[in-house]
């Protein structure tokens, strides 16, 4: 047996090689369609728990079934990526609005792995349904699945503008889509004013009810600039913050207690962050901490020493921990098998014309539905008429091919009709039936005429998709969880310190601290006086300054080397308290 060896530059050939890996992974893996928001293994689970029959109103169904008929029959690669995927589905700290319900253990905000797909068990929610909606009809191309063996659908007939509502996080080669979720009442009031004003719409008319992301575990935005820029251009970063409130304990002890984390952070990992630092004395102030969340929701418990500003020490935490974030806005999907960076506007056309062409393939279905119905109705309008004539000849025939055909002769029939004459129940030959089968016919006929009209008016087509979208909006709309507010992320820490007075001490043994001067009072004479400074034996107060809160202090060292601090970075203490070592404070080297 002869072999062919064809010669190939290796340069060329990894080349084009890569790039078909690429195109691969870009628009069958990593990256969501614009028109239904879903990355290729989403819409096979979604499609799959639909064809099982795994609905919201049916009992719950193995994880590892759902893992098992997606993988056999159309996502031909490892089970665990596909159990992740329903998974992230599942999750109410990753979904903004979840597609799947589950029953189990399916991990938490603190990074808890999931349960394996044994012991767990979903199905699919009811607002899944309307990503699934009309399916049946028609309204999608369906493509060959990987062997050949079945068909799938190619994108799913979306009623909700998902890509939006759910956002989308996606790693392909040589790019990435970061998009964030929104709220769904809010995208619906913007979709339906683009409807209105397609051809002027601004983006700052679209963020008169979109005014930004609104993430599944809630937070603050700080400023709209990185929104704005975001939706202009596909482009952008926003800073996410923790929501926090200050309490106090029984003992007048200030407390932090922070209720919703940014999206993405890790809870388990923040509070190990908190606690190195504290540990490595680079956040000072805070004397215990606590995760105290439970099912009512979460609560991080952050004790302060006394005297500390709360307000101060949560700058530090968000200068130092993840309890602010940055989310950076990458707004690139598939468009026409490529892909593209989309602002706002385009983002609601491109749903915009997806709901068109459903709307309009699902009308052209349901009239040639209608029309066949009509067809087969005219035969019994037909057969009624002539009842006695019609039965005589079924009575003298000698089979049923044979009847069929006098009637297809004699009435000028179709053999559908005919056929559907024979198959008529002598039930309904009886006057109350016979009335139904001409009020039908009717019917059939005003459908007829509306869904041509439908097809022959763009209006009514928007019409239907303004209503099908308010429909959604009331039905699954809820509240924002996340804040907006105006405002710059880099507080100034002084900003959030009173302007006052402080008597600055200084030991020999180099102990630094600050008080309150109304801790000191005016002496009469023979007064015993207070005592300055707690120090330790053979120790005594060097130095002692008034001093403002927002003054610079200056330490010059032997090294020729100087550092300054703001006044209120000092240990503040009490007059029987030493301080802390001035050594502690300032970035020496040895």
């Amino acid at each position: 047996m002869s072999e062919t060896i064809l010669e190939a530059d290796i340069v060329h050939e990894m080349r084009d090689s890569y790039m078909e890996y690429a195109m691969s992974v870009i628009v069958g893996r990593a990256l969501p369609d614009v028109r239904d928001g879903l990355k290729p293994v989403h819409r096979r689970v979604l499609f799959s728990m639909s064809e099982q029959g795994n609905d919201f109103n049916k009992p719950y169904r193995k994880s590892a079934s759902v893992v098992g008929d997606v993988m056999g029959k159309y996502h031909p690669h490892g089970d665990q990526a596909i159990y992740d995927t329903v998974v992230r589905l599942t999750q109410h700290f990753s979904m903004r609005y979840q597609l799947i319900d589950g029953q189990g253990n399916f991990g938490s905000v603190d990074g808890d792995s999931p349960a394996a797909m044994r012991y767990t068990e979903v199905r699919m929610r009811k607002i899944a349904h309307e990503l699934l909606a009309d399916l049946e009809k028609d309204t999608v191309n369906f493509v060959p699945t990987y062997d050949d063996s079945l068909t799938e659908p190619s994108v799913l007939p979306s009623r909700i503008p998902n890509l939006l509502t759910n956002g989308s996080t996606g790693i392909a080669v040589g790019m990435a889509s970061n998009i964030p979720p929104h709220n769904l009442t809010e995208v619906m009031n913007a979709f339906l004013y683009y409807l209105d004003h397609r051809e002027n719409s601004t983006i700052q008319d679209l963020m008169e009810f979109i005014p930004g992301p609104d993430f599944p575990t809630g937070g603050t935005i700080i400023g709209k600039s990185g929104i704005f820029e975001a939706y202009s251009t596909g482009r952008g970063i926003i800073r996410i913050r923790a929501k926090s409130h200050f309490e106090q304990t029984k003992d007048g002890r200030d407390l932090i207690i922070v209720t919703e984390l940014p999206f993405m952070v890790n809870k388990a990992v923040l509070l190990e962050k908190i606690a190195d630092l504290v540990r490595q004395k680079k956040m000072d102030g805070i004397s215990d901490l606590r995760d105290e969340s439970d099912r009512k929701g979460m609560r991080i418990y952050i004790q302060l020493k006394r005297g500390e500003n709360p307000e101060v020490v949560l700058s530090n935490l968000y200068k130092h921990t993840s309890l602010q974030s940055s989310f950076g806005i990458i707004m690139l999907s598939i468009v026409d098998k490529q892909p593209k960076i989309l602002a706002l506007p385009q983002m609601l056309e491109f749903f915009l014309q997806h709901r068109i062409e459903v709307v309009t393939r699902r009308t052209r279905y349901e009239l040639k539905q209608a029309e066949n119905r009509m067809h087969l109705l005219e035969g019994l309008m037909i057969a009624l008429e002539n009842l006695d004539a019609v039965l005589d000849y079924i009575k003298k025939a000698e089979s049923g091919s044979v009847a069929e055909g006098i009637l297809m002769e004699n009435y000028g029939l179709s053999k559908r009709q005919a056929h559907g004459i024979l198959d008529m129940k002598l039930q309904r030959l009886t006057g109350m039936e016979q009335e139904k089968i001409r009020s039908e016919h009717e019917e059939v006929g005003k459908a007829i005429a509306d869904y041509k009209d439908i097809l022959d008016k763009d209006e009514r087509v928007i019409d239907i998709i303004r209503n099908e979208s308010i429909e959604i909006r009331d039905k699954y709309g809820d509240e924002r969880r996340t804040e907006i507010i105006e405002g710059d992320s880099s507080i100034l820490i002084e900003e959030l310190i009173n302007e006052e007075d402080m008597v600055v001490t200084l030991s020999r043994e180099g102990y630094i601290k600050r008080s309150s001067v109304s801790e000191y009072r005016l002496q009469r004479r023979g007064g015993k006086g207070r005592l300055g400074m707690g120090t330790k034996d053979e120790d005594f107060v060097e130095q002692l300054f008034v001093a403002s809160t927002h003054d610079y202090l200056l330490f010059f060292t032997n090294k020729g080397q100087v550092f300054r601090k703001k006044v209120f970075e000092l240990p503040q203490a009490g007059p029987t308290g030493r301080g802390k070592a001035a050594i502690n404070l300032l970035p020496l080297r040895e």
